[in-house]
């Protein structure tokens, strides 16, 4: 086979991949949280059809080496974690994150996951949970009578009892952080898993070391941008199609060839 047609042929993969990325991209542009992501791509080996040459003396310069490139490949899909812009939702159970750190979950297997989804609910049990009923961190009771919850920035629950009743202390909610976040593995959901690329969690309360301060009555928005996504599209789409006619283009060139030999 031509290695023309197997070199844009990678072309058009590597091409599609970037597609499918942006896709899920644009998909989410309302999902709470959402951070975006990117396709990377290294060049494959080169096949070598003459070394380095030295011209005339040894004080004389040296012809590099005829390399011919054999393609493209994948080499990851980076997720960006910057921050994305808060929206005020005015729900007393509504909480973003504005820095860094994420909510730590407790799933059914009895592993950790970590959202920066913060909206929250009270199960039928009182116990404060995500939109999915996962129990966030380790367990916050939410009295049946009380009638006013307060998130200060640092993590602190209070609700009072009543019109004009006290305020009690409920519990606090703590943040975690990695060394990588990109490293975490995406669970649907809005839930990530901590991996070996991530490193450990760190775990602390909003505003110390580094932390995040909490934000009542906001959320986090997704980080995608749209231009963006869209200029990224029509760059993708562009070079699928030059890919496309230099498959064709290697397509026609072993036509003639062949049609010589006929």
């Amino acid at each position: 086979m031509n290695p023309a047609l197997r070199t844009a042929a990678t072309g058009m993969a590597a091409q599609q991949t970037r597609t499918e990325v942006i896709a899920n991209n644009l998909a989410n542009v309302n999902t709470t949280g959402f951070k975006r992501s990117r396709a990377q791509f290294e060049d494959l080996l080169y096949q070598t059809m003459q070394g380095a040459q030295t011209l005339g003396t040894s004080e004389t310069n040296t012809a590099p080496a005829i390399q011919i490139g054999r393609g493209t490949r994948l080499t990851a899909i980076q997720r960006l974690d910057t921050q994305g812009a808060l929206e005020q939702t005015g729900r007393s159970l509504d909480v973003a994150v504005d820095g860094e750190g994420f909510f730590q979950v407790q799933l059914p297997n009895g592993q950790t996951g970590y959202t920066r989804d913060g909206s929250f609910q009270i199960s039928d049990q009182g116990v404060l949970v995500t939109s999915d009923g996962y129990q966030i961190g380790s367990g916050i009771k939410i009295p049946s009578d009380v009638t006013d919850v307060t998130i200060s920035p640092t993590g602190v629950v209070t609700g009072n009892k009543g019109p004009g009743g006290d305020s009690t202390e409920l519990g606090r909610i703590e943040l975690a952080r990695f060394a990588n976040p990109s490293g975490l593995m995406a669970m649907g959901q809005n839930l990530f898993a901590a991996t070996p690329a991530s490193g450990e969690a760190e775990v602390g309360y909003p505003q110390d070391e580094g932390m995040g301060r909490l934000v009542q009555g906001q959320l986090e928005g997704s980080n995608v941008e749209i231009v963006q996504e869209m200029v990224d599209m029509i760059s993708a789409q562009r070079a699928y199609e030059l890919n496309s006619k230099a498959v064709k283009a290697a397509d026609e060139m072993s036509q003639t060839a062949t049609d010589m030999v006929r």
